[in-house]
């Protein structure tokens, strides 16, 4: 009871530290994001793109020390040697926990861009943060329905063109693009439902993946595969706070994606089927390599 105690009001305290970690970080992104939307030339917003990075780098950074010297987390990770941190990557991973972004955070800081994620358009309207990722030129995006496609044709292919238009600052600075090709965490009801092939994941979305690869044009040459695995089961984000993760098994891998991805039509059904076979193809090594790992530990 009283270990449960303790370790609740660590949690606590660390809540508290990170919240004025990111206050700091958001009392600083909040003038130079002024600054930067009220000087409309894109040189300038290079430069102020440049400096808001830094800032939300060292948010980042002072989360990962709190990690690295607060948590007793026994860290298994490979396949960083060759990561850039002036190249262009989409970053895949398995998700089974919100402690997912923390992880690929903490283990990627410093050797791949600044990550950002692909964000609805209707986001940008979030209190604080909405500002925020605006600031630091996450790409904000709009997806059709294939019924609003249907009663306005012009609308088909519509989503593709905006989102480029929202990556072209990206093609002079290097960039990573994180995305959850699963789309949802990871639960044994979830897998149970969708009748999944996979022993440890759910099927993978490939769409999502090839919008990601289509939108961001020629510059995005190399995939970044996560496979995160807990040995001892996935936990929440408060049991990763109480220091009830224990150990952290991380498996990098770069994959080059082929140029024909790249142009493609994604609507195109041939494209579709063969672009769903690499991505399943990937995510069957995937499952293969986490029970292997899992069970190694058990």
């Amino acid at each position: 009871m009283f270990k449960r105690f303790f370790a609740g009001v660590f949690a606590c305290l660390i809540c508290a530290v990170l919240f004025i970690n990111t206050i700091f970080c958001a009392a600083q992104l909040f003038p130079l994001a002024i600054i930067k939307f009220i000087i409309p030339f894109k040189w300038w917003h290079k430069i102020m793109t440049i400096i808001l990075v830094r800032v939300a780098n060292n948010w980042v950074f002072v989360n990962s020390m709190f990690i690295h010297y607060c948590f007793p987390i026994k860290w298994n990770v490979s396949g960083l040697e060759k990561l850039k941190k002036d190249d262009w990557y989409l970053v895949i991973s398995n998700h089974q926990s919100w402690v997912d972004i923390i992880i690929a955070q903490k283990i990627l800081y410093g050797r791949i861009p600044y990550m950002k994620f692909f964000l609805k358009k209707e986001l940008i309207w979030v209190p604080i943060m909405g500002p925020a990722w605006w600031a630091l030129d996450f790409p904000f995006m709009k997806r059709y329905t294939k019924e609003e496609i249907e009663k306005n044709p012009k609308l088909k292919g519509k989503d593709i063109e905006i989102t480029r238009k929202a990556c072209e600052k990206f093609k002079t600075s290097p960039v990573a693009i994180m995305t959850f090709p699963e789309g949802t965490r990871f639960t044994k009801e979830k897998h149970d439902r969708q009748k999944s092939p996979y022993r440890y994941l759910l099927k993978p979305k490939a769409g999502g993946v090839s919008f990601t690869i289509s939108s961001m044009g020629d510059h995005l040459h190399k995939l970044l595969n996560l496979t995160i695995v807990y040995p001892e089961g996935p936990k929440s984000l408060w049991d990763f706070l109480c220091r009830r993760v224990r150990a952290v098994d991380v498996f990098v891998e770069t994959i080059d994606i082929p140029e024909n991805f790249i142009s493609a039509d994604i609507e195109d059904p041939k494209f579709k089927k063969t672009f769903t076979e690499w991505l399943n193809e990937i995510w069957s090594k995937k499952d293969r390599l986490i029970a292997k790992y899992t069970e190694i530990k058990k």
